[in-house]
């Protein structure tokens, strides 16, 4: 297949596009700056859109663009940014590839639409959740399926925070974690749901490889209370996980974001993927963040 990326230079996009390469696939990257290789093309969905020529001969698009929702207290200034990264190049991508007749639509979402589950797993029929997560991710997913055609398979990738040590927020954690200073933010009975990079890539190169279309959670089936996270964590690096943040500490200085993607809890279930056959390289934790935070050889 001919597949364009765009967030290609991010931490699932680049993944994506060394693994599609791998595959025997043309991918082309969509990039928001001057082209520089040959298998770049240049765009911006606030000026010149996507240039007429860019799409020819594609056979899908797969759009990974966005904001890190924690990259910033979520001020009224920041929540317009990460709206305004997400919602309007969706649009834009998405009326290119109804103008061109591209079949396949693979846009990025969140398993923020459903808001705070409980101890209930959330499974992509559900309705959603309350939260500025929530009404971010419902428009995120309008912007795709409202504006890319009947003619087209929409796949919208509802991702839980995807783990890896080059970016996101493991990356974050890792530091702390290593110097014994991780642990618990408020109870830690809040679950917590994630995804391998490895098996986040998997899942979309299986997507596009399916007639599959809609909402699919891209998370593993191994949910899990976040004190069992910062458990496993803890072992993974050698280190103690027992300096518990009260949650107040993190309403403090988190504000609404320490609330929604800390607090909350997100239990979610990969129903699509596994009842069509998917099978997580890693489903547990504990192998996970082994694999994951192995040295280098």
């Amino acid at each position: 297949m001919r597949i364009a990326v765009a967030g290609s230079q991010g931490l699932i996009g680049n993944a994506l596009v060394n693994s599609l390469r791998a595959a025997g696939h043309t991918v082309i990257r969509l990039v928001r700056r001057e082209a520089l290789d040959d298998d770049e093309f240049s765009w911006d969905p606030e000026t010149i859109g996507l240039p007429p020529e860019t799409l020819d001969g594609v056979d899908a698009v797969v759009s990974l663009g966005g904001v890190g929702v924690g990259n910033g207290r979520w001020t009224g200034r920041f929540k317009q940014e990460l709206r305004d990264s997400r919602i309007t190049p969706t649009e834009v991508l998405a009326e290119a590839v109804r103008e061109h007749g591209i079949p396949t639509f693979v846009s990025a979402s969140a398993t923020g639409y459903y808001g705070d589950t409980g101890t209930r797993a959330a499974v992509e029929t559900d309705a959603p959740g309350a939260g500025f997560l929530a009404e971010l991710v419902i428009d995120w997913e309008k912007a795709a399926t409202a504006n890319a055609g009947d003619d087209t398979r929409v796949v919208l990738l509802r991702t839980a925070p995807v783990l890896s040590t080059s970016g996101g927020m493991l990356a974050k954690l890792l530091p702390l974690f290593k110097l014994g200073l991780g642990g618990p933010i408020g109870s830690g009975a809040q679950y917590f749901s994630w995804i391998s990079l490895i098996d986040e890539v998997r899942a979309i190169e299986f997507l596009l490889d399916s007639d599959i279309s809609g909402p699919v959670n891209l998370a593993s089936p191994g949910a899990l209370p976040f004190a069992e996270f910062c458990k496993a964590l803890g072992k993974a690096v050698h280190r103690p996980a027992v300096m518990r943040v009260p949650e107040f500490l993190a309403r403090t200085f988190g504000g609404e974001m320490a609330e929604e993607m800390i607090l909350f809890s997100q239990r979610v279930e990969p129903r699509v993927l596994t009842e069509h056959g998917f099978t997580f390289e890693h489903p547990d934790i504990r192998r996970a963040l082994d694999y994951i935070t192995k040295p280098s050889s």
